[in-house]
């Protein structure tokens, strides 16, 4: 898996988080620097753990499956894609409507720790995926962590400066992307294309 494409993978994954803490930086009045912080390392250490638990987990199954790992890996990430995308328009249609959508924004650990874990399950998938690819695994969940973390905490300084208005255009675009991740595992497979 090149750069390029791990790079867009981490920031489609991370786009969920980035919502969230948009949300964080709504209610921030103070101490902005501490909730950026503390949602990058929740969101960013959630994000890298949860593709190697799913790793570990598909590992073993690898060998068996390599002939269709391509259309496991295309068919789960545009199966995320196309539920973050659905999520978004949701969301703007609740919005239109004058429903709340927020989301809980205390940053103590029972409100943050089940928030990181419901927004990295898609990760978990993914790395299910990298086994089937043969990803070098540490290496990736490093950078889908850091990636997340710095995404992360910039969303809660920009809640704190500009507001919701990007919340569900994030999400919208994370879907995009996986889609497209997606779409090139499998067309790259193929070999019909590839992004490099």
């Amino acid at each position: 898996m090149s750069f390029f494409v791990l790079l867009a993978l981490a920031i489609g994954l991370s786009m969920d988080a980035f919502a969230i803490s948009v949300c964080l930086g709504l209610s921030a009045k103070n101490a902005v620097l501490k909730r950026a912080v503390i949602a990058g390392l929740y969101f960013g250490i959630s994000q890298a753990v949860m593709p190697l638990i799913g790793y570990l987990v598909a590992y073993n199954f690898a060998d068996m499956i390599v002939a269709f790992d391509h259309w496991i890996a295309f068919g789960l990430l545009s199966f995320l894609g196309i539920k973050m995308i659905i999520g978004s328009l949701k969301k703007d249609e609740a919005a239109k409507k004058g429903e709340a959508t927020e989301q809980d924004t205390s940053i103590k650990v029972k409100h943050m720790l089940p928030l990181a874990i419901a927004t990295s399950v898609d990760a978990l998938a993914v790395g299910i995926s990298f086994a089937f690819l043969q990803v070098s695994i540490v290496p990736a969940v490093l950078f889908i962590g850091v990636t997340t973390f710095i995404i992360s905490a910039a969303g809660v300084k920009m809640g704190s400066i500009f507001g919701a208005k990007f919340k569900s255009k994030a999400e919208l675009l994370g879907g995009i992307i996986l889609i497209l991740i997606g779409t090139n595992i499998l067309l790259e497979h193929l070999g019909v294309y590839t992004w490099g």
